[in-house]
């Protein structure tokens, strides 16, 4: 597997802004979306019509996240540090982070040093009130906290987290109003939402306010792995969703760790990566093997 040194990684850049939209009416297409072809794990593309480049793969931080916490902050600063720089000295550039989890001060202290302009941070605001979270209705709070928790003036992406119903834009209103604004002072580079179900899904596929949308995917379908319909559904709507010109980030790739044989994954990410369903993907890999695992599978099913 070919790999990049943190010197090569330090020199990548990002080009671009993402544009400036605001709240409109829902969109509808039927137009073919560009096709992505990622020339591997580590290659840069393009997020939607954000402008943002980002690795194709995007190293996950919140497997099995909950209340600030998650499998990846649990494993302790030495451990994640060692995971994270391993990935970034592969290459992988795009961070996928969250309140829920609690990975900000632990991916602050891996991208201390490194140039604004050279990763990708995507995050998440938590819209629901829980016991470890009570959520100002807004996001300028919720922002200026990860701001300081990552040590960043901008966050390049931040989503509504674990979108589970069709009226998401109407009941979350508060928070993406507050999120265009942000967007409009460039604090936030690019919107959207994360998805638990179809009619989410659908809402975000086709809603203006959309940029990106995190979408679970793979090649078996329906709630055992971790999808919100069949696949023939789930696939029509990620195709509606890059057809309006939506950044999808597929995850649950390997079914939330239930497609674990060599080749359930390479099925999986043959599936997606072949029938152009998203634009980047998401893997919470938990160890610098799995990193390299995952790395070489996508290289080797680009390069077919």
């Amino acid at each position: 597997m070919e790999r990049q040194d943190r010197r090569a990684f330090l020199r990548t850049a990002l080009t671009g802004a993402a544009a400036l939209l605001a709240p409109r009416p829902l969109l509808r297409s039927v137009e073919p979306a560009a096709a992505a072809r990622p020339a591997g794990a580590a290659s840069r593309v393009v997020l939607g019509k954000t402008g943002i480049q980002a690795s194709f793969l995007a190293q996950g931080t919140g497997y099995n996240g909950w209340s600030r916490s998650s499998e990846h902050t649990r494993m302790g600063k030495e451990a994640l540090d060692r995971l994270l720089r391993h990935s970034i000295d592969g290459g992988i550039n795009f961070f996928d982070m969250a309140d829920l989890y609690g990975s900000h001060p632990f991916v602050k202290e891996v991208v201390r040093g490194i140039p604004r302009d050279k990763y990708v941070l995507l995050t998440k605001i938590w819209p629901r009130k829980e016991d470890w979270v009570t959520p100002s209705g807004g996001a300028a709070e919720e922002i200026d906290r990860f701001r300081k928790e990552l040590d960043v003036d901008m966050i390049d992406v931040c989503l509504i987290h674990c979108m589970t119903d069709a009226r998401w834009p109407e009941e979350f209103a508060g928070i993406r109003d507050g999120l265009s604004e942000l967007k409009q002072k460039g604090t936030v580079r690019a919107v959207g939402v994360s998805c638990h179900d179809h009619g989410a899904l659908k809402a975000a596929a086709a809603h203006r306010w959309v940029d990106v949308i995190f979408a679970r995917i793979n090649n078996m379908g329906g709630g055992e792995y971790s999808m919100d319909d069949t696949v023939e559904e789930v696939s029509k709507t990620l195709k509606l969703a890059r057809a309006n010109g939506k950044a999808v980030v597929g995850m649950k790739i390997f079914g939330a760790g239930k497609l674990v044989k060599p080749e359930e994954k390479d099925a999986s990410l043959r599936y997606v990566m072949g029938n152009q369903l998203v634009d980047a993907m998401t893997i919470g890999m938990l160890s610098p093997n799995e990193v390299d695992d995952t790395v070489a599978r996508i290289d080797k099913i680009a390069k077919a």
